[in-house]
């Protein structure tokens, strides 16, 4: 199953119909009307259970705001249902379980479970950051620059996502990631320019393409 980072920061490069329908997502969470956020992200045009406010600067998304006003339990579960990732961390780095433990909202706990970052991967999910953060910025070098929020390979790991794809503006393609073993995967290419593609492994210690042409 494939799983969608829509990193971009910049309204004006973005569909408006998206940047409205993630302001009334965003505004509903904040207020606890769950059933217009369950309608939102099981039913909407632009259904992402993990959207934030486009223009926002928290970062959060339904399953922050859920743990933030202590949301009963079958709403909850109804947002990881619908797709929402136990492991995406807000801008000051809170997934929703700290959120929940902060709060006091004992009753999420159990159902915002996620297991323990150990040192070691904090230390590999940092180091494919970086890498990744680099590559994609050299390989969308000559594109409209853009306000992007890095990607989170720790996402990957943590909700055992088969694939991540991450579009770009301007690329008419994007990114692909993957996880094997102890490696992040990346193909990318654009649609529009044939024989673009390249494929990357990165490690800790750096990245290395193995593969280009395809596409």
């Amino acid at each position: 199953m494939t799983s969608d980072w829509q990193g971009v920061l910049d309204p004006h490069v973005l569909n408006g119909d998206l940047v409205a329908h993630a302001a009334r997502l965003a505004d509903a969470a904040k207020t606890g009307r769950w059933d217009t956020v369950l309608d939102l992200v099981e039913h909407g045009t632009w259904s992402n259970a993990n959207q934030w406010r486009i223009t926002g600067r928290s970062w959060f998304a339904p399953l922050h705001q859920a743990a933030w006003v202590g949301a009963p339990v079958g709403v909850v579960e109804r947002l990881l249902r619908a797709g929402a990732w136990r492991s995406l961390r807000t801008a000051d780095g809170d997934r929703p379980i700290d959120i929940a433990r902060q709060r006091g909202h004992h009753h999420l706990l159990e159902t915002l479970a996620v297991r323990d970052v150990s040192a070691s991967d904090r230390r590999r999910f940092a180091a494919w950051d970086s890498h990744l953060a680099d590559l994609i910025a050299e390989r969308t070098r000559p594109l409209e620059p853009v306000r992007f929020r890095p990607v989170p390979t720790e996402l990957l790991a943590m909700e055992q996502m088969e694939t991540l794809w991450v579009p770009f503006p301007g690329m008419y393609g994007g990114f692909s990631l993957s996880v094997h073993r102890d490696r992040l995967f990346v193909e990318s290419w654009s649609r529009v320019v044939g024989g673009s593609g390249q494929a990357h492994v990165i490690t800790e210690s750096g990245s290395v393409m193995v593969e280009e042409g395809f596409a």
